[in-house]
């Protein structure tokens, strides 16, 4: 009995050091010092009944199992158990500063203990100064600001400002693409422009495709064929904008160009519903002589919280981290690049980042979506967050809080690399 007992027992020692060595080669997580408050909202079950009885359908969760979100802080993320998370994803893309940056929640809790809205028939401080802040940031002759309170306003805002403008209707846009519109004259004109040899093959720019970044040369040319057709030139900044990429503080100006209309979302509060429309003062006008009124946008708390993260990008040098930690990333994620067969591409430009599955390097076939999905819920397991994005949904994309260290990037590329790995031995076991 004595013995079968101390078998028994080894048995047991045996397999616990043999799970704890399994789990000492994974990936560490870099510290942090901050420490969540205790959930104390209803358990996940009654969550999950609630989405089904009385949430929309088409509001979709990530993963088999969706998490339930406490709370965040900088480039960490808590579930409702404690667990943390390093946010990869940044709320698509949206929190630019970090999650509740110190410096942006003080001045919303100071402004919410002051004014929360009054509209814009009255005028206060602080829609005036941040005007101001934000249009020092453009090149001349872009100096005139409508906020809105999102991206998709802002773009229809755009659509509607330029043909007013032109008296033309027609757009032409990328598939798949948040950043380029172009207003021109009739069919005859799209068609003209359509076939013109740039178009060819236009790559589909930064953004929801997976961080395809444009052809040298493409937007000057493009601008020029359109302009000269009489056309307005619309870029939307709503991703690329606020020093994202890491060498500009906008995107358009990494091709040496000037838009007519510019759209900014998403980091320009953090994480705060508000948006933006950039134009000249000529274009400014065109709306003036039509009726168009928004309640909430540019009140004093969204004014107050947009230079708050201005104010944070400059003063935590976000732009030159973005610029630093993400060419850091991508030399790191090509290393898998050469190392898998499944990694078709690794590009991108500071902490816009896609990563594209495919089956082989040679047919470059996207990746089946539930091989694509094991590898993300791999990395999920293991403490890191990414988004998905491409025409097949097959690019991983990496578009972090700008907050983000090189220590983070080490854990994640080492996490990626292990979900990776994982497949590579399931494919063999089939």
């Amino acid at each position: 009995m004595a013995g079968r007992l101390r078998r028994l027992l080894g048995g047991v020692a045996f397999r616990q050091q043999k799970w704890k060595s399994s789990v000492s080669t994974q990936a560490k997580m870099p510290p942090c010092d901050f420490v969540p408050a205790k959930y104390e909202s209803y358990p996940y079950e009654r969550m999950q009944k609630i989405r089904e009885q009385n949430i929309a359908p088409s509001l979709r969760t990530y993963y088999k199992k969706p998490l339930l979100l406490h709370q965040g802080h900088m480039q960490w993320l808590f579930d409702h158990e404690g667990r943390r998370y390093l946010d990869l994803f940044a709320g698509i893309v949206t929190v630019s500063v970090g999650h509740c940056h110190p410096k942006v929640t003080m001045a919303t809790q100071k402004q919410m203990a002051r004014l929360w809205h009054t509209t814009n028939i009255y005028m206060y401080p602080a829609i005036h100064e941040y005007a101001e802040k934000l249009t020092s940031l453009f090149p001349d002759p872009l100096k005139v600001v409508y906020l809105t309170n999102s991206g998709s306003e802002a773009n229809d805002l755009a659509m509607f400002m330029a043909r007013l403008h032109t008296r033309n209707f027609d757009i032409i846009s990328l598939r798949q693409c948040y950043q380029m519109f172009f207003v021109v004259h009739g069919e005859a004109a799209i068609v003209e422009i359509l076939q013109c040899k740039l178009f060819e093959n236009a790559a589909v720019p930064k953004g929801v495709n997976g961080a395809v970044q444009y052809p040298r040369n493409f937007l000057k040319e493009a601008y020029q064929l359109i302009r000269e057709r009489g056309g307005l030139c619309i870029s939307d900044e709503v991703q690329t904008g606020f020093g994202r990429t890491g060498s500009h503080f906008w995107g358009f100006q990494t091709h040496g160009v000037v838009p007519d209309i510019v759209t900014l979302a998403k980091g320009i509060g953090n994480g705060f519903p508000m948006g933006a429309v950039v134009t000249t003062k000529e274009i400014a006008s065109s709306l003036a002589q039509n009726l168009h009124f928004n309640t909430f946008g540019g009140n004093p708390l969204a004014c107050v919280v947009g230079a708050a993260v201005l104010d944070a990008i400059e003063e935590d040098g976000l732009q030159k981290n973005s610029e630093d930690v993400g060419t850091y990333m991508l030399l790191k994620l090509a290393k898998l690049r050469d190392k898998y067969e499944i990694v078709g591409d690794v590009r991108g430009k500071g902490l816009m980042i896609g990563v594209e599955m495919v089956t082989d390097k040679d047919s470059r076939c996207p990746l089946p979506a539930e091989q694509i999905s094991q590898i993300w819920e791999d990395c999920k397991d293991m403490g890191v967050l990414i988004g998905r994005g491409g025409l097949y949904s097959q690019t991983f994309r990496i578009k972090p809080p700008m907050c983000i260290t090189k220590r983070d990037v080490n854990f994640a590329v080492e996490v990626f690399c292990t979900a990776l790995q994982k497949h590579v031995e399931r494919a063999a076991a089939t």
